[in-house]
């Protein structure tokens, strides 16, 4: 009997994990991975995604990412993106999407919770904070000269 408990207790604190998906990689070129909780971890097709990621491309890696909402982000060699909140209401269609590009470049289709709410997504950059209200868009972030070798 203490053997069941026991697993019914790993089960329902596993199902968090699982909940707090919002997106899977459904494109993966080259070096991608997927920063986590301190651990980096290989960005395959399939992996699941979730706030807080950030997604790190190599000079050879790209990704494509599929969100719950129908979103589609691509992100392009030596990228950095950073998942920083994402919520979406699979009845009402509301959401917020909230993402960092610190480097690199991005581009993106958004999906249903921008049609339902035009000013849900918004996009940070070193410079500034775009606010996507089209469906298509690219953004590039280039280093600063000081920094190029």
């Amino acid at each position: 009997m203490r053997n069941a408990w026991m697993i019914a207790l790993l089960v329902a604190a596993s199902m968090p994990c699982y909940s707090a998906d919002v997106g899977l990689v459904k494109v993966s070129h080259g070096t991608v991975a997927i920063e986590r909780a301190g651990a980096r971890i290989p960005a395959a097709v399939g992996t699941a995604v979730r706030p807080s990621d950030v997604i790190v491309t190599g000079a050879d890696g790209a990704a494509g990412i599929t969100f719950s909402d129908n979103s589609l982000v691509s992100v392009g060699p030596s990228s950095v993106f950073a998942i920083d909140r994402y919520a979406f209401d699979t009845t009402t269609y509301a959401g917020e999407f909230q993402g960092t590009l610190s480097r690199g470049r991005l581009a993106a289709v958004s999906g249903k919770m921008v049609k339902q709410s035009p000013e849900s997504m918004k996009i940070r950059t070193p410079s500034a904070i775009m606010g996507v209200r089209g469906t298509e868009f690219v953004v590039q972030v280039d280093e600063p000269a000081s920094q190029r070798p």
